[in-house]
């Protein structure tokens, strides 16, 4: 699947803007993935974003306008979503998701290379 290059180059931006982080961009899970010091921290995958939180902010965050769970193998992904475009359009909401991301990215766990 093809991902948004828009809202790649918003991504990009902003995580440039970041003093002091790792970034390399991977193409995963059908679109382009930001690792961030070496951790999937947020996926563009089409018009959505695919964003890495604190499972321990499930609830407040599943209430926020684009919330949808990510479902693989028939169970949710903890401490996974997509946000729908409705959910990221407002600077103050893409910011939101973003930096969501960034905070929890610090205490994620990195994938074990294979």
């Amino acid at each position: 699947m093809a991902y948004n290059l828009q809202l790649s180059n918003r991504v990009r931006q902003y995580l440039a803007d970041v003093p002091s982080l790792e970034i390399e961009e991977k193409r995963m899970f059908g679109g382009l993935a930001f690792m961030v010091n070496g951790k999937m921290c947020i996926n563009i995958s089409g018009d959505t974003l695919m964003c890495r939180f604190d499972p321990d902010r499930l609830e407040e965050l599943s209430n926020k306008v684009g919330f949808e769970p990510v479902i693989m193998k028939n169970r949710q992904l903890k401490g996974y979503c997509y946000v729908a475009e409705e959910g990221y359009q407002n600077p103050d909401d893409f910011n939101f998701w973003v930096q969501t991301c960034l905070d929890y990215n610090p205490i994620a766990t990195a994938s074990k290379k294979s």
